[in-house]
């Protein structure tokens, strides 16, 4: 194993940690149950709840791809020889 494998999985891991996390983070879909329960919410919170939830999206996308990138490329060296 040379540099850039040792590397490359090491980024390949901490991306994989922070899909990981951005995925735990973000709310479950469970609209509508506050008509059951008879919670009613505010505006101002569900404007914050989905400000908060399009962030984690993007993110959770940004690392998706990040992470795509980083298996093909490390496949790519890989298959010529250029990992070690």
């Amino acid at each position: 194993m040379n540099a850039w494998s040792i590397v490359l999985g090491i980024l390949l891991a901490l991306v994989s940690i922070a899909i990981i996390v951005v995925i735990i983070l973000q709310e479950g879909n469970q609209q509508g149950i506050g008509v059951v329960t008879g919670a009613a919410d505010s505006y101002f919170s569900k404007n914050k709840a989905r400000s908060i939830d399009a962030f984690l999206s993007r993110w959770t996308k940004a690392f998706a791809a990040i992470f795509v990138l980083f298996v093909i490329a490390l496949n790519v060296l890989s298959y010529f020889g250029l990992l070690g």
